[in-house]
């Protein structure tokens, strides 16, 4: 029965989980809808393996209600919950001697006789799943012989081969390389979209759940600490507390998480803007440098990167040109640090001003790195330590011993 998408087709109230008369979890409540692609997000150990182990009925709830299409799911025999519900865990299983469509095959049980006998639907059943995850190019191949990425679709393949309106996955990708990864979140994805079909999975990437889902749900401390769609729930603050990060910062508007850098090694003004300083943010926090940043808008992905890595940012607001005060300010941040970049950005009406500030830093005395293409005769040519490629940039920091660590060695 294929539920209305503005019903929901399992819904929680006041469900405590967990093993014995120990909960993990306690006083659940929230409701999938048909279509959603769900990522239970947390720490290990938080309870979402033991969450999806309980809405699948693997174990028995210790309080509350869990019901699928409007009906208990206690109550459900096991071959109606078979047709609703498929799971893939992270069991790693390798049946010996089957070939891959008889494994998928093993997925038809809810809808064959009695004998297990394959008609000619089940066949057909079988074919359209290994298809839907990219998979039919295996079906002659021994299970046992794929690989951990071709064992991942053919396990979705025998769950798609239930024709389930509920698929649960605990940590789908675990396993795999990046190319496998990025392939498998594809495809279930796609599944939500072309077939209505529920997607309810443990992730570790908060990344990749960002991109992928309708809902997430933050599990920590024994509960449920959040539930909504990602671009509300996954704030940078949710995500650092719900992983106790101290280095590392989650940005919705990137999404990804950007990581910073220690900030010994001397401290970087970069003169940046229309995303020209990205790269070499990252690349400075990777070398250990602190990160002082101007003049640059606050909808430049620079001033999103530069924030997420700590940086102190100079900004001024969407399309306003630069004017004199922010430059001022820029200039006495600059006058703090032990060298400048100039990023290379595009010189336009509007930031004429922070081309103005790398003049600054040269009359002062500042060293110079320079991504700007080098045309002598050109303004700064002269006077910049000019770098062709981030590549150049990376080595000539590596032989720059910044005033303030000298400081430091001799303190010392």
């Amino acid at each position: 029965m294929n539920m209305p998408a503005n019903r929901p087709i399992i819904s929680v109230r006041g469900l405590s989980v967990g093993y014995g008369n120990t909960p993990v979890l306690r006083d659940l409540a929230f409701d999938c809808r048909p279509g959603q692609f769900i990522s239970l997000l947390g720490p290990n150990g938080a309870g979402k393996t033991t969450l999806l182990r309980t809405l699948s009925r693997h174990l028995s709830p210790l309080a509350g209600e869990i019901r699928v299409q409007g009906r208990p799911l206690a109550s459900l025999p096991a071959m109606d919950l078979a047709r609703i519900m498929a799971v893939v865990l992270t069991d790693r299983i390798a049946p010996p001697l089957f070939t891959v469509f008889e494994f998928v095959a093993l997925g038809r049980y809810p809808h064959t006789d009695y004998l297990g006998r394959l008609g000619a639907g089940d066949r057909l059943a079988v074919t359209t799943s290994l298809a839907a995850v990219h998979a039919l190019n295996l079906a002659h191949r021994l299970f046992a012989d794929l690989s951990d990425g071709e064992r991942q679709k053919v396990l979705m393949a025998r769950a798609l081969a239930q024709e389930p309106q509920v698929l649960l996955l605990d940590e789908p990708t675990i396993h795999l390389d990046l190319k496998h990864r990025v392939e498998v979140m594809a495809i279930l994805r796609d599944l939500c979209r072309t077939k209505n079909i529920t997607v309810i999975a443990s992730l570790h990437d908060v990344d990749v759940a960002a991109k992928v889902s309708d809902r997430v749900a933050l599990i920590k401390d024994g509960g449920m600490i959040d539930w909504g769609a990602p671009e509300s729930a996954l704030t940078p603050e949710a995500v650092a507390g719900l992983y106790d990060f101290d280095k590392a910062e989650f940005n919705r508007h990137l999404g990804g998480i950007e990581l910073r850098g220690e900030g010994d090694r001397g401290r970087a003004f970069v003169v940046g803007g229309m995303g020209s300083g990205a790269l070499v943010y990252r690349m400075l926090a990777k070398k250990g440098f602190a990160i002082a940043t101007g003049v640059v808008h606050t909808n430049d992905l620079d001033c999103f990167v530069a924030r997420s890595l700590g940086a102190d940012c100079v900004t001024v607001d969407p399309m306003e040109t630069i004017d004199a005060a922010a430059a001022q300010q820029a200039a006495t941040l600059l006058d703090d640090c032990d060298f400048v970049i100039d990023s290379g950005f595009m010189i336009g009406a509007g930031n004429l001003a922070n081309f103005d500030l790398v003049q600054t830093a040269l009359n002062r005395g500042k060293t110079v790195f320079s991504l700007r293409p080098h045309e002598p005769g050109t303004p700064l040519a002269a006077g910049c330590v000019h770098c062709n490629t981030a590549v150049q940039l990376i080595e000539a920091l590596d032989g720059f011993a910044a005033p303030s660590t000298l400081c430091r060695v001799q303190e010392a």
